[in-house]
């Protein structure tokens, strides 16, 4: 999951240099294990390079993460030693299996954030900087505006969403601290509200239904804009704004900004054409409370593991894959390697694909869904996409998997790729979201329970994945990836060559329509995970 980016942040490329305090973990050698001379031979049609890329892999990889976080604090988050050590073993993957590999540095504004509460407890509560959010460090008074903690009731609530509900208030202390609720109202209203009552700072915290498996008592990760304050807002959970509604409460709200510098891998496979280039990318980096084996350790090891067995392939189309920094901060290091690019070189770009969770232990079969038959998108869907969903779809077809639609939503590392129109697509198979009864008819698990339990935590380790969707999704990558690197004609027109082989691919099958209204067992979430802020609803 990430934050989206805030205003203040700078993106750039910073100084080069080396990376300096990471510890490379003993890994694996350079190519997996050998099946049949695949580290030997071009893998060069269908056959070969699906037979070639095996799940065994891909967890030798994971295994690799795996140790790099057991080596670094349990792990692999941006701006730690783990991160680093993890940039250090794809380069020498990537080197090792004949790939070309650049780490390219980007900066931007971390930040610094605190939640502490002082009376009538001593406590810290995990917090996030809203988009929009202004600095400062305020120890001051704790302020509830207008909330509802009533536990008969869902808690529907309209917290600070009028001028009216901070009358009769005091905000005329030197350093007020406003608290309000997630619910009804955007969150930028809430705290343009409380900063022109006098607020010196603002924490919002999350609304607090009492639905099972509702989403609404972790941490927030509000976003203000258009609204852009000069004091500091935070989100937090529905557990600390509890706490911090007790009478007499006093706290300190800090938000402070350094710039830093971060990385991203991006590994290149030269083709016939160096002006139609294939990308495929996956974030590199964890949350900062797990070692982030399946969020998204998966994606990152199935690229490899695909890298490894195409790597003395001679494609038509250059293909490139790219690795992610500070994704978990809001999409920072995708969007930063893109806007490092001229339009030119934006142009050469045929596609994007995106992988991003493809081993989630109580799984669904996702594909981005560009045609919009069951989500519609919040975002423009650049032309060719619906292609690269047909492929996707294909493929599951191809092998008998069942699949369904995942919201085409841009709540990834793709965001910044569709954003400048490049056509996109991807594989999910669930985060926080709750499976159905139907959907565990389709594809087993456990219904009620989320996609992925261990969603941004520290169990989120080798333990936290299935093997099968695991498998299956590295073939989805390679199939997806040899079809583009002969031919992108049917997504943006550029003529190219067949795959050697007498193959056929099928048509699609057709989504299982778990997501769709009216479906058994209910409609279920199917969104992507969140790799963006919370809006207010």
């Amino acid at each position: 999951m990430t934050r989206s980016m805030w205003s203040r942040r700078t993106l750039g490329v910073a100084a080069a240099g080396a990376l300096v305090g990471s510890t490379l973990v003993a890994a694996p050698s350079g190519a997996a294990p050998s099946q049949q001379g695949c580290d030997k031979r071009s893998n060069n049609t269908y056959d070969k390079l699906l037979e070639c890329v095996r799940v065994e892999g891909v967890l030798e990889h994971l295994e690799a993460f795996q140790a790099i976080a057991d080596a670094h604090d349990g792990t692999r988050a941006d701006q730690t030693p783990g991160y680093l050590a993890s940039v250090d073993y794809v380069v020498d993957v990537l080197e090792g299996a004949g790939w070309t590999a650049e780490v390219v540095p980007f900066t931007y504004d971390a930040a610094d954030v605190r939640l502490e509460q002082l009376s009538p407890v001593s406590a810290s509560y995990i917090a996030y900087d809203a988009e929009g959010t202004g600095e400062g460090d305020v120890t001051g008074n704790v302020i509830p505006v207008d909330i509802n903690l009533d536990t008969a009731t869902d808690r529907a609530n309209d917290s600070g969403c009028e001028a009216s509900d901070f009358v009769g208030l005091d905000f005329s202390g030197p350093n007020d601290i406003a608290l309000m609720q997630r619910g009804f109202c955007a969150f930028g209203l809430k705290a343009e509200l409380a900063q022109a009552a006098g607020a010196e700072a603002v924490v919002l915290f999350n609304q607090g239904n009492t639905v099972e498996n509702d989403d609404r008592f972790g941490p927030v990760n509000p976003t203000l804009l258009p609204f852009e304050a000069s004091i500091p807002v935070v989100g937090t959970t529905f557990a600390a704004g509890e706490a911090l509604a007790q009478p007499g409460a006093t706290a300190t709200v800090t938000v402070q900004f350094d710039e830093v510098t971060s990385y991203n891998v991006i590994g290149e496979l030269a083709g016939v054409r160096d002006d139609n280039v294939v990308m495929a990318g996956a974030h590199l980096d964890s949350v900062p409370a797990g070692p982030g084996i399946n969020d998204n350790g998966s994606g990152s090891a199935g690229l490899l593991e695909v890298a490894q067995q195409m790597g003395k392939t001679r494609p038509h189309n250059t293909v490139r894959f790219a690795w992610w920094g500070a994704e978990e901060l809001g999409l920072i290091g995708s969007t930063a390697w893109v806007e490092q690019r001229s339009q030119e070189e934006l142009d050469e770009i045929a596609l994007y694909l995106n992988f991003d969770m493809i081993g989630s232990p109580n799984y669904y079969l996702g594909v981005y869904d560009a045609d919009e038959s069951t989500f519609d998108a919040p975002v423009v869907v650049p032309a060719g996409s619906t292609h690269v969903e047909d492929t996707f779809e294909s493929f599951y077809t191809l092998v008998g998997e069942p699949y369904d639609d995942s919201a085409f939503s841009g709540r990834s590392d793709y965001q910044a790729f569709i954003a400048n129109g490049i056509a996109s697509g991807g594989l999910f198979t669930g985060a926080e979201g709750v499976k159905t009864p139907l959907q565990a008819t389709v594809w087993g698990g456990t219904a009620g329970d989320w996609y992925d339990p261990c969603y941004h935590a520290d169990c989120d380790t080798m333990d936290n994945l299935d093997h099968h969707a695991l498998d299956v999704n590295a073939d989805a990558i390679a199939f997806a990836v040899l079809r583009y690197s002969a031919s992108t004609e049917e997504v943006n027109g550029v003529k190219g060559v067949k795959v050697p082989g007498n193959f056929r691919i099928p048509a699609p099958a057709g989504e299982a329509g778990t997501f769709k209204p009216g479906a058994a067992g209910g409609a279920g979430g199917g969104h992507d995970h969140d790799h963006d802020h919370h809006e207010a609803r």
